[in-house]
């Protein structure tokens, strides 16, 4: 895509997958990768910075001896997801608009 994604859109992105069900960080990237070229890389630091937020909460879950760390959303992430949602409505009809050539340049 040759789109840059803001911070914004990636927490709401990374919000939207996990208020369909908690996942573990390989399987959340994978999920969030479907729309957005992110590595599991970059995408940790905005797991760790939604957590200091209180949008996210985690735990452990033992897998093949060893332990895989789960994401949740909390009440405040989906407070925080239904406010961002409204916003990129409002947003992607303004840029539909222009790209449509609805704005008047006269």
């Amino acid at each position: 895509m040759v789109f840059q994604l803001g911070s914004a859109l990636l927490d709401a992105c990374v919000l939207a997958v996990l208020s369909g069900g908690d996942e573990y960080g390989y399987v959340l990237t994978q999920k969030v990768k479907e729309v957005i070229d992110i590595s599991e890389s970059s995408l940790y630091p905005v797991l760790r910075r939604l957590k200091k937020e209180g949008c996210l909460t985690t735990f452990d879950r033992p897998f093949g001896g060893r332990n895989r760390r789960y994401y949740s959303i909390t009440e405040q992430g989906r407070v925080k997801l239904k406010e961002t949602s409204e916003e990129w409505k409002q947003y992607k009809m303004k840029v539909d608009r222009i790209l449509s050539g609805g704005i008047d340049n006269g």
